[in-house]
């Protein structure tokens, strides 16, 4: 199925990255249940919120819910209520569409049960996205839409974060591919802005009341300028996000270690620990609006 032309204008995902962005998930979930084997203890704390084996749960739920996503003919397994809190999600209150998958469609706390589940789960996403268009449209959180490239490095990174969630309480080491890291913000991130990210941010703060343009740059990636305009547009509405190619008047330069960013903007690094290390590093005519910027341009941070 083609992209609709209203969405991903300008969008290219090349065969040999389409592959590297499937390997990566291959790779990921390969990791990630290899790691979950190694745990002593599941019942360690692995964030604020979720023990191990409730981070794994998490992960089995995420990965049943993207086969529902990537393969049009399993949404019927979707009812009413997971739909709904599907649409209404944004990045503020996605706590609650995990929670609502934990409760109801994964009770299983058995990590050898869960492995077994989310290495299921992503053989069936990359079976069903085998041979399909990578700018191919589909659905996401809050009315959003992204690449079928997106999707999957979606649930790379996903696995990435909470291998390292899990790493980290079971004190075992967690390294995370850049070039594979780089996929989340190249196919994801920049794909759901130029796809449509719906009412994805609708609950964050109204943004300042200027243009602000952040270009990204890091080595496994293309420069990319994404672009939060405060102006009124010619609704009245504020805030629109936009990505588009970088430009010498851009407010803020930013390059990045993938890995680092990613880990930053899932609120696991803090900005002061990545800038102190160099792994994220600012500069431009006017650094002082990145905050302003990451205010309305976030991730949620479980």
């Amino acid at each position: 199925m083609a992209v609709d032309v209203a969405e991903g204008k300008g969008v290219e995902v090349a065969p040999e990255r389409w592959l590297e962005a499937r390997l990566a998930l291959r790779r990921a979930a390969d990791r990630f249940t290899e790691l979950l084997s190694t745990v002593p203890d599941p019942s360690v704390r692995a964030t604020k919120s979720w023990t191990v084996a409730q981070t794994a749960a998490h992960m089995a739920s995420l990965t049943w819910a993207c086969t529902t996503i990537a393969d049009p003919g399993a949404r019927t397994s979707r009812d009413d209520r997971l739909n709904n809190q599907f649409d209404k999600t944004n990045v503020d209150n996605v706590r609650d569409f995990n929670d609502l998958l934990l409760r109801q469609y994964v009770e299983e706390r058995d990590l050898g049960v869960l492995t077994e589940r989310i290495q299921r789960d992503v053989a069936a996403v990359l079976a069903v996205t085998d041979g399909r268009v990578p700018t191919e449209a589909v659905d996401w959180l809050g009315g959003s839409r992204l690449p079928l490239a997106g999707l999957v490095a979606h649930l790379s990174n996903e696995l990435h974060i909470h291998g390292w969630d899990i790493a980290r309480a079971a004190r075992a080491p967690w390294k995370i591919p850049p070039r594979d890291a780089a996929l989340f913000f190249e196919l994801f991130l920049v794909g759901v802005v130029r796809y449509g990210y719906g009412g994805l941010i609708d609950s964050t703060p109204r943004a300042a009341r200027r243009r602000i343009a952040v270009q990204f740059r890091s080595k496994y990636t293309s420069p990319t300028t994404l672009v939060l305009d405060g102006t009124r547009d010619g609704t009245g509405n504020r805030g629109r996000v936009t990505a588009e190619p970088p430009a010498r008047d851009d407010d803020v330069l930013l390059s990045f270690h993938p890995p680092s960013l990613n880990l930053m903007l899932f609120g696991r690094f803090s900005r002061a620990r990545v800038a102190l290390t160099g792994r994220v590093f600012v500069w431009g005519p006017r650094p002082w609006l990145l905050p302003a910027f990451l205010r309305t341009v976030h991730m949620p941070n479980n």
